[in-house]
């Protein structure tokens, strides 16, 4: 995933944002493995130690959803 499509993707999780088709078509390529691995090591630094993991999951799944509904991939209701 190229570096623009990672700070979307990072910014509509962590922060407010959208995510791009084109983005969307990165997420994709790299699975909902790996995207449910990027959260959680995400929540394992101390600079997001206060963010509540609960509303992480959720805007996980959001994006994950919203990209699937964009993208043609199957939508997840885990996190």
């Amino acid at each position: 995933m190229e570096l623009p499509c990672a700070r979307e993707v990072f910014t509509s999780i962590f922060k407010t944002g959208a995510v791009t088709k084109k983005c969307c078509g990165e997420l994709k390529v790299l699975g909902k493995f790996c995207h449910d691995a990027f959260v959680k090591k995400t929540l394992e630094d101390p600079i997001y130690k206060n963010l509540s993991e609960s509303t992480i999951a959720k805007k996980s799944t959001k994006t994950w959803n919203t990209c699937a509904s964009v993208i043609d991939i199957s939508p997840s209701s885990s996190a």
